[in-house]
Protein backbone atom coordinates (compact mmCIF):
# COMPACT_ATOMS: atom_id res chain seq x y z
CA UNK A 1 0.00 0.00 0.00
CA UNK A 2 1.57 3.41 -1.15
CA UNK A 3 1.43 6.02 1.76
CA UNK A 4 -0.26 8.67 -0.73
CA UNK A 5 -0.89 9.00 -4.59
CA UNK A 6 2.76 10.66 -5.60
CA UNK A 7 4.49 7.89 -4.13
CA UNK A 8 2.92 5.11 -6.00
CA UNK A 9 4.60 4.34 -8.96
CA UNK A 10 2.98 4.65 -12.60
CA UNK A 11 5.62 3.47 -15.09
CA UNK A 12 8.42 1.05 -14.19
CA UNK A 13 11.10 0.55 -16.93
CA UNK A 14 13.30 -2.54 -16.31
CA UNK A 15 16.69 -3.90 -17.88
CA UNK A 16 14.79 -2.30 -21.40
CA UNK A 17 16.95 -3.00 -24.11
CA UNK A 18 16.56 -2.29 -28.08
CA UNK A 19 18.92 -3.55 -30.51
CA UNK A 20 18.07 -2.98 -34.02
CA UNK A 21 19.48 -5.66 -36.50
CA UNK A 22 19.02 -9.10 -37.36
CA UNK A 23 20.98 -10.82 -34.54
CA UNK A 24 20.06 -9.35 -31.29
CA UNK A 25 20.69 -12.17 -28.85
CA UNK A 26 24.41 -11.87 -30.12
CA UNK A 27 24.60 -7.88 -29.25
CA UNK A 28 23.25 -9.01 -26.21
CA UNK A 29 25.27 -11.47 -24.99
CA UNK A 30 28.71 -8.76 -25.71
CA UNK A 31 26.14 -5.95 -23.91
CA UNK A 32 26.19 -8.50 -20.81
CA UNK A 33 30.06 -8.94 -21.18
CA UNK A 34 30.62 -5.40 -21.01
CA UNK A 35 30.86 -4.37 -24.10
CA UNK A 36 29.89 -0.82 -24.96
CA UNK A 37 27.89 0.66 -28.06
CA UNK A 38 30.38 1.01 -30.58
CA UNK A 39 32.62 -1.82 -30.02
CA UNK A 40 29.32 -3.79 -30.38
CA UNK A 41 28.40 -2.43 -34.19
CA UNK A 42 32.08 -2.79 -35.04
CA UNK A 43 31.63 -6.57 -34.05
CA UNK A 44 28.05 -7.44 -35.13
CA UNK A 45 26.99 -4.55 -37.26
CA UNK A 46 23.81 -4.34 -34.76
CA UNK A 47 23.07 -0.70 -33.52
CA UNK A 48 22.24 -0.85 -29.47
CA UNK A 49 20.02 1.69 -29.50
CA UNK A 50 18.86 1.16 -25.59
CA UNK A 51 21.15 -0.87 -22.90
CA UNK A 52 19.58 -2.35 -19.97
CA UNK A 53 17.84 0.65 -19.10
CA UNK A 54 16.00 0.93 -15.24
CA UNK A 55 13.92 3.82 -13.83
CA UNK A 56 10.43 4.34 -12.60
CA UNK A 57 7.71 7.58 -13.03
CA UNK A 58 5.83 8.55 -9.88
CA UNK A 59 1.94 9.45 -10.39
CA UNK A 60 1.71 13.07 -11.14
CA UNK A 61 5.29 14.08 -12.24
CA UNK A 62 6.73 15.24 -14.52
CA UNK A 63 9.95 12.57 -15.72
CA UNK A 64 12.44 14.28 -18.51
CA UNK A 65 14.40 12.16 -20.60
CA UNK A 66 17.35 13.72 -21.70
CA UNK A 67 20.17 14.08 -23.75
CA UNK A 68 22.48 14.50 -26.81
CA UNK A 69 21.24 13.69 -30.36
CA UNK A 70 20.99 10.22 -30.80
CA UNK A 71 21.28 9.25 -27.18
CA UNK A 72 18.14 6.92 -27.28
CA UNK A 73 15.80 9.17 -25.30
CA UNK A 74 12.64 9.13 -28.10
CA UNK A 75 13.53 5.55 -29.03
CA UNK A 76 12.83 4.79 -25.17
CA UNK A 77 9.99 7.13 -24.96
CA UNK A 78 8.56 5.14 -27.99
CA UNK A 79 8.79 1.58 -26.14
CA UNK A 80 6.77 2.48 -23.68
CA UNK A 81 3.87 3.07 -25.72
CA UNK A 82 4.92 0.13 -27.45
CA UNK A 83 5.23 2.07 -31.29
CA UNK A 84 8.89 0.40 -30.60
CA UNK A 85 8.79 -2.76 -29.70
CA UNK A 86 12.02 -3.81 -27.65
CA UNK A 87 13.60 -7.14 -27.49
CA UNK A 88 14.08 -7.88 -23.98
CA UNK A 89 13.38 -5.92 -20.24
CA UNK A 90 10.14 -5.34 -19.31
CA UNK A 91 7.84 -2.09 -19.49
CA UNK A 92 4.76 -2.01 -16.23
CA UNK A 93 2.20 0.59 -16.66
CA UNK A 94 0.22 0.70 -13.31
CA UNK A 95 1.69 -3.00 -12.16
CA UNK A 96 1.14 -4.83 -15.55
CA UNK A 97 3.64 -5.76 -17.59
CA UNK A 98 2.70 -4.59 -21.40
CA UNK A 99 6.29 -5.97 -22.60
CA UNK A 100 4.00 -8.84 -24.47
CA UNK A 101 0.53 -7.92 -25.05
CA UNK A 102 -1.30 -8.62 -27.90
CA UNK A 103 -2.85 -5.70 -30.97
CA UNK A 104 -6.17 -5.28 -29.38
CA UNK A 105 -4.37 -4.88 -25.78
CA UNK A 106 -2.48 -2.62 -27.24
CA UNK A 107 -4.99 -0.49 -29.05
CA UNK A 108 -6.37 0.22 -25.67
CA UNK A 109 -3.76 1.06 -24.10
CA UNK A 110 -2.88 3.75 -26.45
CA UNK A 111 -6.79 4.41 -26.49
CA UNK A 112 -7.32 4.73 -22.90
CA UNK A 113 -4.23 5.08 -20.67
CA UNK A 114 -1.40 6.88 -22.72
CA UNK A 115 -1.60 10.30 -25.36
CA UNK A 116 1.55 10.93 -27.10
CA UNK A 117 2.56 14.43 -28.35
CA UNK A 118 4.92 14.95 -30.99
CA UNK A 119 7.56 17.09 -32.20
CA UNK A 120 5.44 17.66 -35.37
CA UNK A 121 1.81 18.93 -34.78
CA UNK A 122 -0.14 15.60 -36.47
CA UNK A 123 -3.15 17.71 -36.92
CA UNK A 124 -6.18 16.49 -39.73
CA UNK A 125 -5.56 19.57 -42.15
CA UNK A 126 -9.12 19.24 -43.24
CA UNK A 127 -10.79 19.03 -39.91
CA UNK A 128 -11.55 22.04 -37.85
CA UNK A 129 -9.72 22.71 -34.46
CA UNK A 130 -12.81 20.99 -32.09
CA UNK A 131 -12.84 17.89 -34.35
CA UNK A 132 -8.79 17.66 -34.28
CA UNK A 133 -9.08 17.45 -30.50
CA UNK A 134 -12.14 15.25 -30.35
CA UNK A 135 -10.43 12.92 -32.74
CA UNK A 136 -9.24 10.61 -30.17
CA UNK A 137 -12.63 10.55 -28.22
CA UNK A 138 -13.89 10.13 -31.58
CA UNK A 139 -11.89 6.17 -32.25
CA UNK A 140 -12.51 5.65 -28.37
CA UNK A 141 -16.28 5.27 -29.76
CA UNK A 142 -17.68 8.48 -27.61
CA UNK A 143 -21.08 10.38 -28.87
CA UNK A 144 -21.02 13.10 -30.50
CA UNK A 145 -21.97 14.59 -27.18
CA UNK A 146 -19.48 13.51 -24.95
CA UNK A 147 -16.90 14.38 -27.95
CA UNK A 148 -17.52 17.96 -28.34
CA UNK A 149 -18.45 18.72 -24.69
CA UNK A 150 -14.72 17.36 -23.83
CA UNK A 151 -13.20 18.67 -26.57
CA UNK A 152 -14.35 22.61 -25.47
CA UNK A 153 -13.43 21.61 -22.15
CA UNK A 154 -9.91 20.52 -23.54
CA UNK A 155 -10.01 23.54 -25.55
CA UNK A 156 -10.47 25.91 -23.39
CA UNK A 157 -7.94 24.40 -20.68
CA UNK A 158 -5.34 25.32 -23.43
CA UNK A 159 -6.36 28.69 -23.69
CA UNK A 160 -7.86 28.56 -27.23
CA UNK A 161 -11.42 29.28 -26.56
CA UNK A 162 -12.91 30.72 -29.78
CA UNK A 163 -10.84 28.93 -32.31
CA UNK A 164 -13.22 25.69 -32.18
CA UNK A 165 -14.72 26.22 -35.95
CA UNK A 166 -10.88 27.49 -37.08
CA UNK A 167 -9.02 25.15 -39.41
CA UNK A 168 -4.99 24.25 -38.18
CA UNK A 169 -3.62 26.07 -41.21
CA UNK A 170 -4.81 29.20 -39.70
CA UNK A 171 -3.02 28.87 -36.17
CA UNK A 172 0.44 29.59 -35.51
CA UNK A 173 3.02 27.09 -34.60
CA UNK A 174 2.43 27.47 -30.74
CA UNK A 175 -1.27 27.69 -31.16
CA UNK A 176 -1.09 24.19 -33.29
CA UNK A 177 0.92 22.78 -30.82
CA UNK A 178 -1.65 23.69 -27.88
CA UNK A 179 -4.18 21.65 -30.29
CA UNK A 180 -2.15 18.98 -29.84
CA UNK A 181 -1.36 18.95 -26.39
CA UNK A 182 -5.53 19.44 -25.94
CA UNK A 183 -6.38 16.62 -28.29
CA UNK A 184 -4.06 14.52 -25.98
CA UNK A 185 -5.85 15.56 -22.90
CA UNK A 186 -9.58 15.49 -24.33
CA UNK A 187 -9.62 11.48 -23.71
CA UNK A 188 -8.14 12.17 -20.02
CA UNK A 189 -5.43 9.77 -20.30
CA UNK A 190 -3.43 8.38 -16.50
CA UNK A 191 0.26 9.00 -18.83
CA UNK A 192 1.05 11.65 -21.14
CA UNK A 193 4.12 11.22 -23.48
CA UNK A 194 5.94 14.52 -24.54
CA UNK A 195 8.25 13.86 -27.60
CA UNK A 196 10.40 17.08 -28.12
CA UNK A 197 7.17 18.77 -28.26
CA UNK A 198 7.91 21.94 -28.11
CA UNK A 199 11.39 22.26 -29.69
CA UNK A 200 9.96 23.04 -33.76
CA UNK A 201 8.74 26.92 -31.88
CA UNK A 202 10.55 29.49 -31.29
CA UNK A 203 11.71 30.36 -27.86
CA UNK A 204 9.46 32.88 -26.84
CA UNK A 205 6.78 30.58 -28.04
CA UNK A 206 8.54 27.83 -26.41
CA UNK A 207 8.59 29.83 -23.41
CA UNK A 208 5.28 30.17 -23.02
CA UNK A 209 4.07 26.67 -23.86
CA UNK A 210 6.33 25.68 -21.01
CA UNK A 211 4.38 27.66 -18.77
CA UNK A 212 0.86 26.59 -20.21
CA UNK A 213 2.10 23.05 -19.77
CA UNK A 214 3.40 23.86 -16.07
CA UNK A 215 -0.35 25.71 -15.35
CA UNK A 216 -2.06 22.61 -16.41
CA UNK A 217 -0.17 20.15 -14.50
CA UNK A 218 -0.63 21.96 -11.25
CA UNK A 219 -4.22 21.50 -12.11
CA UNK A 220 -4.81 18.05 -13.85
CA UNK A 221 -1.58 16.31 -12.23
CA UNK A 222 -0.94 14.12 -14.77
CA UNK A 223 1.63 11.64 -15.35
CA UNK A 224 4.20 13.08 -17.81
CA UNK A 225 7.20 11.25 -19.68
CA UNK A 226 8.88 14.29 -21.33
CA UNK A 227 11.78 14.13 -23.70
CA UNK A 228 14.58 17.05 -24.49
CA UNK A 229 17.80 17.53 -25.66
CA UNK A 230 17.42 21.41 -24.02
CA UNK A 231 18.53 21.60 -20.69
CA UNK A 232 16.89 24.42 -19.45
CA UNK A 233 13.67 22.80 -20.61
CA UNK A 234 14.28 19.99 -18.46
CA UNK A 235 15.34 21.99 -15.50
CA UNK A 236 12.21 24.05 -15.72
CA UNK A 237 10.18 21.39 -16.58
CA UNK A 238 11.39 18.46 -15.08
CA UNK A 239 9.91 17.06 -11.07
CA UNK A 240 12.96 14.70 -11.61
CA UNK A 241 15.24 14.09 -14.68
CA UNK A 242 17.31 10.73 -16.54
CA UNK A 243 20.37 12.00 -18.26
CA UNK A 244 21.02 9.54 -21.31
CA UNK A 245 23.98 8.92 -23.74
CA UNK A 246 24.63 6.04 -26.00
CA UNK A 247 21.30 3.86 -24.57
CA UNK A 248 22.05 4.21 -21.07
CA UNK A 249 20.88 5.97 -18.56
CA UNK A 250 23.99 7.97 -16.22
CA UNK A 251 21.89 9.56 -13.93
CA UNK A 252 18.27 9.83 -12.35
CA UNK A 253 17.88 12.96 -9.82
CA UNK A 254 15.91 16.19 -9.46
CA UNK A 255 17.58 19.63 -11.00
CA UNK A 256 19.73 19.92 -7.98
CA UNK A 257 20.80 16.18 -7.59
CA UNK A 258 22.20 16.38 -10.91
CA UNK A 259 23.62 19.66 -11.03
CA UNK A 260 25.30 19.74 -7.50
CA UNK A 261 26.13 15.83 -8.15
CA UNK A 262 26.67 14.85 -11.05
CA UNK A 263 27.44 10.78 -11.02
CA UNK A 264 30.51 10.99 -13.67
CA UNK A 265 32.22 13.35 -15.86
CA UNK A 266 30.15 12.91 -19.08
CA UNK A 267 27.03 14.56 -16.54
CA UNK A 268 29.42 16.84 -15.19
CA UNK A 269 30.51 17.99 -18.49
CA UNK A 270 26.90 18.44 -19.87
CA UNK A 271 25.49 20.52 -17.11
CA UNK A 272 28.45 22.92 -16.59
CA UNK A 273 27.55 26.68 -17.47
CA UNK A 274 24.06 26.52 -15.68
CA UNK A 275 23.32 29.54 -13.79
CA UNK A 276 22.75 27.98 -10.62
CA UNK A 277 20.35 30.97 -8.90
CA UNK A 278 18.11 30.09 -11.39
CA UNK A 279 17.77 26.18 -10.73
CA UNK A 280 17.87 26.55 -6.78
CA UNK A 281 15.15 27.60 -4.79
CA UNK A 282 14.37 29.06 -1.68
CA UNK A 283 13.94 25.49 -0.03
CA UNK A 284 18.08 25.10 -1.11
CA UNK A 285 18.94 27.97 0.83
CA UNK A 286 16.93 28.87 3.51
CA UNK A 287 17.78 28.26 7.20
CA UNK A 288 15.55 26.98 9.89
CA UNK A 289 12.56 29.36 10.82
CA UNK A 290 13.53 29.82 14.59
CA UNK A 291 12.50 31.26 16.92
CA UNK A 292 8.78 32.23 16.45
CA UNK A 293 6.69 33.25 18.49
CA UNK A 294 2.79 32.49 18.42
CA UNK A 295 0.49 35.59 17.32
CA UNK A 296 -1.51 34.83 20.51
CA UNK A 297 1.26 36.01 23.36
CA UNK A 298 2.80 39.48 24.34
CA UNK A 299 5.32 41.29 23.84
CA UNK A 300 7.44 39.99 26.88
CA UNK A 301 7.76 36.57 24.83
CA UNK A 302 8.48 38.22 21.62
CA UNK A 303 11.12 40.35 23.21
CA UNK A 304 12.19 37.33 25.57
CA UNK A 305 13.00 35.18 22.09
CA UNK A 306 14.86 38.01 20.66
CA UNK A 307 17.28 38.38 23.30
CA UNK A 308 18.11 34.71 23.99
CA UNK A 309 18.49 34.50 19.45
CA UNK A 310 20.59 37.74 19.57
CA UNK A 311 18.11 38.89 17.01
CA UNK A 312 16.00 42.70 16.64
CA UNK A 313 12.50 41.07 15.43
CA UNK A 314 10.80 37.32 15.16
CA UNK A 315 8.47 35.83 12.50
CA UNK A 316 4.79 35.69 14.37
CA UNK A 317 2.49 32.33 13.59
CA UNK A 318 -0.95 31.14 14.57
CA UNK A 319 -1.19 28.10 16.22
CA UNK A 320 -1.28 26.11 13.25
CA UNK A 321 2.13 27.60 11.84
CA UNK A 322 0.83 30.29 9.22
CA UNK A 323 2.58 33.03 8.70
CA UNK A 324 1.26 36.27 10.18
CA UNK A 325 4.25 38.37 10.21
CA UNK A 326 7.18 40.26 11.69
CA UNK A 327 7.54 41.61 15.25
CA UNK A 328 10.04 44.02 15.28
CA UNK A 329 12.35 44.84 18.54
CA UNK A 330 10.93 48.93 18.67
CA UNK A 331 7.70 47.70 18.44
CA UNK A 332 7.71 44.90 20.68
CA UNK A 333 9.12 47.58 23.58
CA UNK A 334 6.29 50.04 22.83
CA UNK A 335 3.65 47.48 23.05
CA UNK A 336 5.39 46.33 26.43
CA UNK A 337 4.86 50.18 28.21
CA UNK A 338 1.18 50.69 26.58
CA UNK A 339 -0.49 46.91 26.95
CA UNK A 340 -0.77 46.66 23.04
CA UNK A 341 -1.03 42.96 21.70
CA UNK A 342 1.49 41.40 18.89
CA UNK A 343 -1.80 41.18 16.77
CA UNK A 344 -1.70 44.91 16.81
CA UNK A 345 2.23 45.72 16.40
CA UNK A 346 2.66 42.42 13.92
CA UNK A 347 3.99 43.89 10.06
CA UNK A 348 2.51 41.95 7.85
CA UNK A 349 3.91 44.08 5.10
CA UNK A 350 6.91 42.61 4.79
CA UNK A 351 7.99 40.57 1.94
CA UNK A 352 8.04 36.41 2.00
CA UNK A 353 8.56 34.08 -0.93
CA UNK A 354 7.79 30.60 -1.27
CA UNK A 355 9.75 27.66 -0.97
CA UNK A 356 9.44 27.00 -4.65
CA UNK A 357 10.35 30.49 -5.34
CA UNK A 358 13.82 30.84 -7.38
CA UNK A 359 17.16 32.68 -6.28
CA UNK A 360 17.41 34.58 -9.06
CA UNK A 361 13.91 36.38 -8.26
CA UNK A 362 14.48 36.16 -3.97
CA UNK A 363 17.53 38.47 -4.95
CA UNK A 364 16.42 41.84 -5.95
CA UNK A 365 13.28 40.91 -3.36
CA UNK A 366 15.69 40.72 -0.24
CA UNK A 367 18.25 43.81 -1.87
CA UNK A 368 14.73 45.90 -1.21
CA UNK A 369 14.52 44.50 2.27
CA UNK A 370 15.76 45.46 6.00
CA UNK A 371 14.56 42.66 7.21
CA UNK A 372 14.53 38.98 6.89
CA UNK A 373 12.62 37.29 4.52
CA UNK A 374 10.10 34.49 5.48
CA UNK A 375 9.73 31.45 3.32
CA UNK A 376 6.33 29.86 3.11
CA UNK A 377 4.84 26.36 1.74
CA UNK A 378 1.52 26.25 -0.34
CA UNK A 379 -0.60 26.65 2.74
CA UNK A 380 0.92 29.72 3.79
CA UNK A 381 3.03 27.97 6.84
CA UNK A 382 6.33 29.00 7.67
CA UNK A 383 9.36 26.43 6.58
CA UNK A 384 12.23 28.61 6.91
CA UNK A 385 13.92 32.12 7.09
CA UNK A 386 16.73 33.70 4.18
CA UNK A 387 18.64 36.61 5.81
CA UNK A 388 20.99 38.55 3.66
CA UNK A 389 24.03 36.61 4.92
CA UNK A 390 23.13 33.13 4.64
CA UNK A 391 21.98 34.10 0.53
CA UNK A 392 25.02 35.19 -0.47
CA UNK A 393 26.88 32.51 1.23
CA UNK A 394 24.72 30.18 -0.41
CA UNK A 395 24.92 31.79 -3.49
CA UNK A 396 29.56 31.71 -3.18
CA UNK A 397 29.29 28.14 -2.17
CA UNK A 398 26.72 27.36 -5.78
CA UNK A 399 30.08 29.14 -7.40
CA UNK A 400 32.77 26.77 -5.95
CA UNK A 401 30.99 23.48 -6.83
Amino acid sequence: MYESDKEKIIVEIKNLTKIFGQKPEKAKKLIDEGLSKKEIFERTGQNVALKNVNFNVRAGEIFVLMGLSGCGKSTLLRCINRLITPEFGKIIIDGNDISGIDRNELLNLRRYKIAMIFQSFALLPHKNIIDNVGFGLEVQGASDEEKYTKAKEAISLVGLKGYENSKPSELSGGMQQRVGLARALASDPDILLMDEAFSALDPLIRGDMQDELLAIQENLQKTIIFVTHDLDEALKLGNRIALMNEGEILQVGDAEEILTNPANKFVKKFVEGVDMVKVLTAADVMKKPEPLVSIESGPNNALHFMDEYGISSVFAVSKSRKYEGLILAEDATRAKKSGEKLTEIVRNDIPFVKTTTNVADIIPVIADSSYPIAVLDENDKIKGIIIKGSLLAAIARMEVI
